[in-house]
């Protein structure tokens, strides 16, 4: 009777170190290397090394991304790694509100478009929408509104951003106007507001991370996009695959991923993160760190007219008797940028840089100039862009605000002259 008790325990004990071993293996694969201690591993733990996915695998981005959260996922880039003309997927930041999606099913992906202000509520798969337009290419920039949050002082809460919130790659789709005016706009609309399919974080079906708009003229504009491509190929997940608002020019909170719905609106759309003072500015100057009451704030809209250095690095040392060739693009919401200077001299005086036209109404333009300096020492290149109305940006920090929006000072790059 014992004799058979053990060879059902040796039996058992077999099985189980031949399970152990094939999930030790299978986890081995995954993270790359053998679990050197694998055989005194917990059971049922999991190795740290899977805990935590990898986002630079996981979304194509290149290892010198910064990772700002991983609940949600957010990521920006380097300003050298932007100099690039046409943005690629590895260097195009990430800005998430809440989990992206998983299981997507291309098939049964379809655009619901309703709202007060629809002659009639119309949905479209996705091959209907690709196929009964007519498609559009365009370079679009989109930059968060909270780029540059992190030189705010007082802190300004959420992710503290530098300066690499900002993209410009090459959108293809159907323009929105084109769809609405298929279903029928009635003459009280005033706004749009999108739909998404990602999850909250906390995964309550009844919670929604995200749902923001624009007003109907924007809407209409030629350049707003339901976008599929992004740089010629399906959009990254992480990015909005396999249907993507995009508004150019405006907080990129507003050009909604993984959208199924459009409501056209007769009133200001109310979504999740258009209420309060998400995505908002004082209408007025305030002093930093005051409060200021949510009737008192406005809502984002054009961004404001910046620049960034893209090349060279910021520490760069070069001889006396070499210049210094810069480069960098420069943009300015709904409106074209007209001049880019630069400066030496901490903005005592300023010199102008070469700029391009932009290809497209809404794509960033891109800036070069070759500077030489008097003599041995240490230096900063300070860029200032202009933008078709006057408006430049400002040397320094701007007026403080409670969510640290909107920062477009001149973007500084240090340089040793031997």
């Amino acid at each position: 009777m014992i004799l058979g008790v053990s060879l059902i325990y040796d039996q058992l004990m077999k099985r189980r170190n031949f399970v152990r071993s094939s999930v030790l293996g299978s986890l081995a694969s995954i993270l790359g290397a053998e679990i050197v201690y694998g055989a005194t591993m917990p059971e049922n733990y999991i190795p740290l090394g899977m805990q935590d996915p990898d986002p630079f695998a996981l979304f194509n981005k290149d290892k010198e991304m910064l990772v700002l959260n991983s609940k949600p996922w957010n990521m920006e880039a380097l300003a050298h790694l932007l100099d690039d003309k046409i943005t690629p997927n590895k260097f195009m930041f990430v800005r998430n509100n809440g989990l992206v999606p998983e299981n997507i099913n291309i098939k049964e992906w379809a655009l619901t478009i309703d709202g007060e202000s629809v002659k009639q509520k119309k949905t479209y798969t996705l091959e209907e929408l690709k196929n009964n337009f007519k498609q559009h290419t365009y370079q679009l920039t989109l930059e968060c509104g909270g780029n540059g949050r992190k030189e705010f002082d007082p802190p300004a809460k959420g992710n503290q951003w530098d300066v690499g919130a900002v993209a410009c790659p090459s959108w293809t789709g159907v323009r929105l106007k084109d769809v609405l005016e298929d279903v029928g706009i009635k003459a009280d609309a005033v706004y749009i507001g999108y739909h998404a399919i990602d999850e909250h974080l906390s995964r309550d079906p009844s919670k929604k991370p995200i749902s923001r708009g624009v007003p109907i003229g924007k809407a209409m504009q030629e350049e707003t996009l339901l976008a599929f491509k992004m740089n010629g190929e399906d959009i990254p997940l992480v990015h909005g695959y396999p249907l993507r608002l995009v508004c150019g020019g405006w907080p990129a909170s507003t050009s909604g991923k993984w959208i199924q719905g459009i409501s056209v609106r007769n009133i200001v759309h109310d979504g999740e993160k258009m209420t309060g003072s998400s995505y908002k500015v004082p209408k007025n100057p305030v002093a930093p760190g005051e409060s200021v009451k949510d009737e008192d704030m406005r809502i984002i809209e054009s961004m404001p007219v910046k620049s960034l250095i893209t090349y060279p690095k910021s520490g760069a040392v070069l001889p006396l008797d070499k210049k210094l060739n810069i480069r960098g693009h420069a943009w300015a919401g709904e409106l074209e940028v007209s001049k880019v200077s630069y400066s030496i001299d901490f903005g005592a005086t300023w010199s102008e840089c070469g700029l391009e036209k932009p290809v497209n109404r809404l794509a960033w333009q891109h800036f070069k100039a070759s500077i030489s300096f008097p003599k041995p020492g240490y230096y900063e290149v300070w860029v200032k862009a202009t933008d078709a109305k006057g408006v430049s940006q400002p040397m320094l920090l701007p007026g403080w605000n409670p969510k640290g929006y909107l920062n477009n000072a001149c973007h500084r790059i240090a340089v040793k002259i031997s």
